[in-house]
């Protein structure tokens, strides 16, 4: 659930024409695209909270639902462009509660991020603006989610002079905040960021999403196993340029089937899994394979488990190739000395980077 400030002071110009809105609206509208991109299981909702009328402020009424839970991109960011600022108090504590409510009674991964421009004034049951009620009801509500196994991430800005003290309290801004959400070094629940105007994209963007990821993506016990033709075993000799960068590679050939087997333990996204070999042409080749098209490899068979713990096989039969080809004979002049020199073969590395048994698996942030 994503819970959006939709107070008065959001409308506050914080650079040129650009208001505090356009700066959290629009990264929150980044961070919905980017995390129902690779999360196919992901539901987001979307609650927005203030004060409304005086008849029904410091009530559940001062927040409301502009998304139910959803995996429809357009129809999130279109749900969050549209909120209007509005109300002139922020009542958190009606916000993440009606927030909590959207969620399903299942056992899942529960999350709730909180944007907001200002620090809670009024809660639900409690008027007097900045009062400890106030204080210790958004505080408490904000435990007890945490306690009932909602992930909490809380951005706060806008705070012009955090030594000021509102005129219902003698406590400063400072002091309300450290109060209700701790520090960003000892938050009271989850994650609190505590930022400046400009660092409003960067930590919803960036820091909260990189947190966020409910899911690390990586493949699991991989085996690959590649099979070379008779023809290479018997014409060359075998020999690694570089080991495997992850997991575990056969020393040599198998003479049993003519393969190496390759096991990697894991593999997160974004990582490549690499090895290089060579071939070396034998002095005592058969002559027969000159002039010939070889495969280098046979096939290739790789098994693995994906993310939902299932698991694949998969074979390829592509291959590199190569032909061997004989330098023809220049003959001699008439009336010199003439040295006749064999054509041999000369070709002593053959290396194949295209058999850099690389897995490749799409990534999610």
């Amino acid at each position: 659930m994503l819970v959006l400030d939709d107070s008065e002071s959001m409308n506050t110009i914080v650079s040129g024409t650009t208001t505090r809105k356009n700066l959290i609206f629009e990264a929150a509208n980044t961070l919905v695209s980017n995390l129902l991109k690779d999360n196919t299981q992901l539901k987001i909702g979307v609650v927005s909270f203030s004060t409304k009328s005086i008849t029904e402020e410091a009530t559940l009424e001062d927040a409301n639902v502009v998304s139910p839970l959803t995996d429809d991109v357009t129809s999130l960011k279109n749900a969050i462009s549209n909120i209007s600022p509005v109300g002139p108090r922020t009542n958190l504590d009606a916000g993440i509660s009606l927030a909590s409510q959207q969620f399903s009674q299942t056992d899942n991964k529960k999350y709730m991020i909180v944007l907001t421009d200002g620090v809670p004034n009024v809660a639900i049951d409690e008027r007097n603006y900045y009062s400890d009620a106030v204080i210790t009801k958004t505080k408490q509500q904000l435990q007890s989610l945490s306690n009932n196994g909602i992930n909490m991430s809380v951005m706060l800005t806008g705070i012009d002079n955090e030594s000021d003290k509102p005129a219902t309290t003698e406590k400063t801004f400072l002091e309300i905040i450290t109060e209700i959400f701790g520090t960003q070094d000892k938050p009271t629940v989850g994650n609190f960021y505590y930022v400046t105007d400009d660092k409003i994209t960067e930590t919803i963007t960036d820091t909260i999403y990189n947190s966020l990821l409910p899911i690390k993506k990586s493949l699991k016990d991989i085996t690959i196993v590649d099979y070379f033709p008779e023809e290479i075993v018997k014409n060359f000799d075998f020999a690694y340029i570089s080991d495997a960068n992850i997991g575990n590679i056969t020393s040599k050939i198998d003479p049993s089937n003519n393969s190496i087997t390759w096991t990697i333990p894991e593999l997160e996204v974004g990582q490549t899994a690499t090895v290089q070999y060579k071939l070396k042409l034998k002095q005592d080749f058969d002559n027969s394979i000159v002039d010939k098209i070889l495969n280098t490899n046979q096939k290739v068979d790789v098994s693995y488990t994906d993310t939902s713990d299932i698991k694949h096989s998969e074979t390829s039969d592509i291959s590199p190739k190569l032909k061997l080809t004989e330098p023809p004979v220049v003959l001699p002049k008439a009336g010199t000395i003439t040295f006749i020199v064999c054509s041999i073969i000369t070709i002593a590395l053959l290396i194949f980077s295209i058999t850099k048994l690389t897995l490749y698996h799409k990534n999610t942030k």
